[in-house]
């Protein structure tokens, strides 16, 4: 007989070193291409057996609107799953930050019940749920850093040498996933033209480049793409929200070498030389959200 202690999980947050928003797919999703990175930031999840299904420390969100009640259903049904789950979250990653803390959540979720009600999936089997649920949810049952494509369920591992030092700075605004795109593919349909995918790359030479960069944690070498690289969510975001582009200015003026906003906002985030640097610039920001992190590599 299996163990059935209760067990928890770690749940990370991540950032998006770029996004790319190629065009809208068939299927009503955008083509995206991005380099996603997981960071020190973890919302924690506790698993107990139950015979019914039950969702605490959801803050005021009803259970069955919750992403990982959600997961859990979708497993319960593709796999006959009588036994129900106690799960309790311990919610660190704020919601509507860019930070992919539901679907990170729901990556954990669909660990912690694989392991809960011995299913014994393998990874591939895992990522098909997860299809299901999110777009940014196979991320986060690969490595620590990946560059993502497709809708951002297809996954090409990378590898990071060592960590960077991070500074997340969030205003008291939560943007929506699905207005931010909303808003680009009208802003881009008024415009008359979809950027493909290479006509920011090229700007930088070869984005490869700048994602070897990241893997090998050379600062002088991030510094020099800043600018350069860039979030297509910005355009519409930072439009609606200049508080998000105070903030980045704000981090490039406290020493951050790199300043970029994360997924669909609100949160942006500042590369510093080190730990000390990101602290010092975190008290210049006492009207916001904002944690020092560090980008994870193993």
């Amino acid at each position: 007989m299996e163990d059935s202690s209760p067990f928890t999980l770690k749940a990370p947050a991540k950032i998006n070193w770029f996004l790319r928003v190629v065009g809208l797919r068939r299927d009503g999703f955008h083509e995206i291409r991005s380099l996603i990175q997981k960071v020190t930031l973890f919302d924690t999840l506790t698993f107990a057996a139950s015979e019914d299904l039950t969702i605490s420390g959801t803050s005021g969100i009803p259970p069955q609107d919750n992403i990982v009640y959600k997961t859990a259903l979708i497993l319960k049904d593709k796999y006959g799953i009588k036994d129900g789950a106690a799960i309790h979250i311990d919610k660190k990653i704020p919601m509507g930050a860019g930070l992919g803390g539901g679907s990170s959540d729901a990556a954990a979720a669909l660990l912690g019940l694989n392991k809960l009600w011995s299913l014994h999936l393998s990874n591939a089997e895992l990522c098909k749920s997860a299809k299901r649920i999110g777009s940014d949810v196979s991320f986060f049952l690969f490595s620590p850093i990946s560059l993502v494509h497709g809708r951002g369920e297809l996954i090409t591992p990378k590898k990071a040498l060592k960590p960077l030092h991070i500074l997340l700075v969030k205003p008291s605004i939560s943007i929506s996933t699905a207005w931010a795109y909303k808003e680009l593919s009208v802003s881009r349909k008024e415009a008359g033209s979809m950027p493909e995918l290479t006509k920011k790359a090229d700007k930088v030479n070869n984005i490869e480049h700048f994602i070897q960069s990241i893997e090998r944690a050379d600062i002088s070498s991030i510094a020099g793409y800043s600018g350069a690289v860039s979030n297509d969510l910005e355009s519409v975001t930072l439009k609606s929200f200049p508080v998000i582009a105070g903030i980045k200015e704000k981090l490039r003026e406290k020493g951050s070498i790199f300043a970029l906003m994360s997924g669909s906002g609100s949160t942006a985030f500042g590369v510093f030389e080190s730990l000390e640097k990101a602290e010092e610039a975190a008290v210049f920001f006492t009207d916001h959200w904002r944690a020092v992190v560090q980008t994870i590599t193993d």
